[in-house]
């Protein structure tokens, strides 16, 4: 009677050979070698299969690592780009009030000893603090005058015939150009030289 209880606890035979795992989870060892190279070939199987699914896993870590460092980069970039830029709306504003101030001291007459200016003197004393503060923000004049015209920085209001400039170069200046930093804010106005008899445009 014990033997069959016993051999019934033990379940049917595995018609492949022996188990190499028992009921509780743990590892049988082989009891032929035949059992054992079919466990080594499952375990190298087993191991190729981890070894894949970790580069996979690897490979998508560094994606993923290089996409953040790259967002990274580009938040500090556009952030750095909208602080070196942050007064640009303002001073497009000022350029207007800056050109009236020119204006009036271009129409005013200048000083003399014998019939001093104040209020000449005031706008000037005005539109040269307003030099020094678009300076001090990385504001500057775009050069025109008696430069060779160049399309990125100057607008060409006209073209006049003369021998006096070279064709090409700026014989006046309008109303004058600024950029911030490396940005252009406003293109300087210019007449530009050209050839008698329409060469050299």
């Amino acid at each position: 009677m014990t033997d069959k209880n016993e051999r019934a606890a033990d379940g049917p035979a595995d018609p492949s050979g022996p188990e190499t795992v028992g009921a509780a989870g743990d590892v049988v060892e082989p009891t032929t070698l035949e059992d054992a190279l079919r466990r080594i070939g499952d375990l190298r199987t087993e191991i190729a299969q981890r070894e894949e699914e970790s580069s996979k896993i690897r490979d998508q870590f560094l994606r993923e690592r290089a996409e953040l460092e790259n967002f990274k980069k580009r938040m500090t970039r556009e952030k750095s780009e909208a602080l070196r830029y942050a007064s640009e709306p303002l001073i497009r504003e000022l350029l207007p009030v800056i050109d009236n101030l020119e204006r009036a001291l271009n129409a005013a007459p200048p000083p003399t000893d014998a019939a001093p200016n104040a209020l000449r003197d005031g706008v000037a004393m005005v539109a040269q603090q307003f030099d020094e503060i678009l300076s001090r923000f990385g504001v500057a004049r775009v050069e025109a005058a008696d430069q060779p015209f160049d399309p990125s920085e100057h607008e060409a209001l006209a073209h006049i015939e003369t021998t006096l400039k070279e064709p090409g170069c700026v014989l006046d200046e309008h109303l004058p150009g600024y950029r911030l930093h490396d940005r252009l804010l406003r293109a300087a106005q210019v007449t530009v030289a050209k050839a008698p008899g329409g060469q050299g445009n």
